[in-house]
């Protein structure tokens, strides 16, 4: 199924979704390239059956697309998640860990990992979309929409109400491919809001198409509830 430029894989529950997902990442890995994670409970589901189905990681790069500004041993950390779901499983490590130090707080944090990122392509860029339809640490409205650098530091939109770090909507859309991961009734209407009405800053995730390359949202039936008519 097709909406405007979007594939959309419409599975039947959470689970499925992890799964189509772990099998996407297991394919980057042996691929090789930059792979950008997100976080969220689906991810993780997905991260930690990708560690099974593909161990090796080491052709790869992992990078994140936005961090909550706390200690990467925080439960809040994406990279604390991921580290727990994924990397902590493999046989052979991905060839760079590019982590966001929140923990240095968000201007220094954006500061650095703008610099570390320097002129990467990323490839395959995974992204949740959360209830009031925003992407990354990109909020609804936010002056971070505006904004062209390809790291911002961001205030919190949601709880936890921390400090982020995120990727700007340009170096999203450079990606080579997006990869929406969603489920639940919750974010149905989030859903019809990013993929079927005019695109707009009051939901950022309608903001978000790759460029040049492919984006595929795949979502679980809750998700896709309306997305209908």
């Amino acid at each position: 199924m097709k909406i405007g430029d979007v594939e959309l894989v419409i599975v039947e529950d959470a689970n499925d979704v992890a799964g189509v997902t772990a099998k996407r990442l297991a394919g980057a890995a042996q691929e090789g390239g930059s792979v950008v994670l997100t976080g969220g409970r689906t991810p993780k589901q997905a991260y930690e059956q990708a560690a099974k189905a593909e161990p090796d990681w080491s052709k790869v790069e992992l990078w994140w697309g936005d961090e909550r500004c706390v200690p990467p041993h925080d439960d809040n950390s994406n990279y604390g998640m991921a580290k727990k779901a994924l990397l902590d499983s493999l046989e052979r490590a991905p060839a760079a860990v590019h982590r966001i130090k929140g923990e240095l707080g968000k201007e220094e944090a954006a500061k650095d990992y703008e610099l570390e990122l320097g002129d990467t392509e990323l490839g395959l860029l995974l992204l949740g979309i959360g209830p009031d339809g925003h992407v990354a640490s990109l909020f609804p409205n936010a002056p971070t929409l505006q904004q062209r650098e390809r790291v911002l530091p961001a205030d919190p939109g949601l709880e936890p109400f921390v400090d982020r770090v995120t990727l700007s909507l340009p170096t999203l859309r450079r990606a080579v491919e997006l990869l929406f991961v969603v489920s639940g009734a919750e974010k149905a209407d989030a859903v019809r809001r990013a993929f079927v009405e005019k695109p707009g800053p009051e939901t950022p995730a309608s903001l978000v198409r790759a460029e040049s390359g492919r984006t595929t949202a795949i979502l679980d039936r809750a998700a896709a509830a309306d997305l209908e008519g």
